[in-house]
């Protein structure tokens, strides 16, 4: 491993030491990025130290110790007690893990946790964040320092074992919400926002090596794997949207869905219980299916059926119209997507549902007015451009572009 994966892996480990033992984000965060610099500097002249992740600690809290001199005698003491105790072999796996726990703790609004987890355990700047998220540098920066004043604040931030199911649900939450921006940006000009999918992944992979038996945990990396592995199908050479039954399946990642689906098996002996272990099921019998008339509609109907039970949400109801449709024809998947209209009134997804239902039944009036509603409700451009080709070929099927160039 070179230097800058090293100090890559052990700058969350040394981030969760300092503000564990000295309770200030701020103040911890700057001293590692000194010890980093300090250790790019002189490792590769030096060597990499015995214990790296102890001369990290050591750097770090020299800086802070200097940054708080009125307290330095106090300091000083618990250092030295300090000192010894990170000499052991401390466990990675926990200040990792508790570190995931932190960014995501219960008390952080959505918005700041996604931020804060790409920062102190992704390694995004501030700047990259902001870009990924398509706000200003600005806006994001005072996300993450909202963040970390109100970890600052908190009296037990790391939490017990007792809330572990919680924050480990949060985490996920957060992990999920990562990928599904990336997988379908909701403000880029892109369909796929490339750099943020391959970061939610990273970090995913990096959880499930601390916690490999976690069935939700690996099902969550295999629901990603699954759905990334259609990134080179999904769009045209233009950047057009290309919807999963039009995809040239060839071009899906072999190496991906072999992973993804090896993954969901590994979980299947906990039995399917869980929101991720369900959802990757699903997507691992879309992959499994050679062409979109292979696909097995009915079992696919069955897990979302239970997933409905799992997790009930008016989107899950939605997916599962869809299923319905294939399995029993649109006249049950519409009467399906009627019980949830109030719900999802103004979400662009229940337009383009029913806009694909009413064409599957043939009514292409009503199918052309649902796509377009859909056109001008949904915030992605591709998908925008999608659903209105979509509708002019259903109005002049002769001059409209054929699906498979849509």
């Amino acid at each position: 491993m070179n230097i800058d994966s090293l100090l890559r892996e052990l700058a969350p480990h040394v981030l969760r030491a300092l503000f564990g033992r000295f309770g200030d984000f701020d103040m911890a965060e700057d001293a590692v990025q000194e010890a980093l610099l300090a250790a790019a500097t002189q490792w590769p002249v030096d060597g990499v130290p015995t214990n790296p992740r102890a001369w990290l600690i050591q750097v770090a809290q020299r800086r802070m110790a200097d940054a708080v001199r009125v307290e330095v005698a106090r300091r000083s003491r618990e250092t030295a007690v300090f000192e010894r105790e990170v000499r052991q072999e401390a466990a990675a796996r926990d200040d990792s893990l508790d570190l995931y726990f932190l960014c995501c703790h219960p008390e952080l609004p959505a918005a700041s946790a996604v931020a804060l987890t790409l920062r102190a355990v992704g390694g995004l700047t501030t700047a990259e964040i902001a870009a990924a998220f398509l706000v200003p540098e600005a806006t994001m920066a005072q996300r993450v320092s909202r963040a970390k004043k109100r970890l600052s604040q908190l009296s037990r931030p790391f939490g017990s074992g007792a809330d572990d199911t919680k924050r480990m649900a949060a985490v996920l939450r957060v992990l999920y919400v990562i990928f599904t921006e990336a997988h379908t940006s909701s403000s880029s000009p892109e369909l796929r926002r490339a750099d943020l999918a391959a970061e939610a992944i990273r970090l995913t992979r990096a959880l499930h090596e601390l916690v490999p038996t976690d069935p939700e945990v690996t099902s969550l990396l295999a629901l990603m794997l699954l759905t990334d592995s259609r990134r080179a199908a999904r769009t045209g050479p233009h950047g057009e949207l290309i919807p999963l039954p039009a995809q040239d399946r060839t071009l899906w990642d072999r190496a991906m869905t072999s992973e993804g689906l090896r993954l969901v098996t590994a979980t299947m002996s906990a039995g399917l219980s869980g929101s991720y272990q369900l959802q990757a099921a699903i997507a691992g019998v879309h992959a499994q299916a050679t062409t979109a008339d292979a696909t097995d509609w009915t079992t696919i109907l069955a897990l979302y059926s239970r997933l409905e039970q799992v997790e009930p949400s008016a989107i899950v109801t939605l997916n599962r119209a869809v299923a319905l449709a294939a399995v029993e024809g649109p006249s049950a998947g519409l009467a399906l997507v009627d019980t949830i209209a109030d719900e999802l009134s103004g979400n662009h997804r229940l337009a383009a549902v029913r806009g694909h239902l009413t064409e599957m039944s043939g009514d292409t009036a009503a199918a052309v007015t649902h796509y377009h509603q859909a056109a001008t409700q949904t915030t992605s451009a591709p998908e925008r451009d999608y659903l209105l080709l979509r509708a002019a070929r259903l109005r002049n099927p002769e001059e409209a572009p054929d699906d498979e160039n849509i």
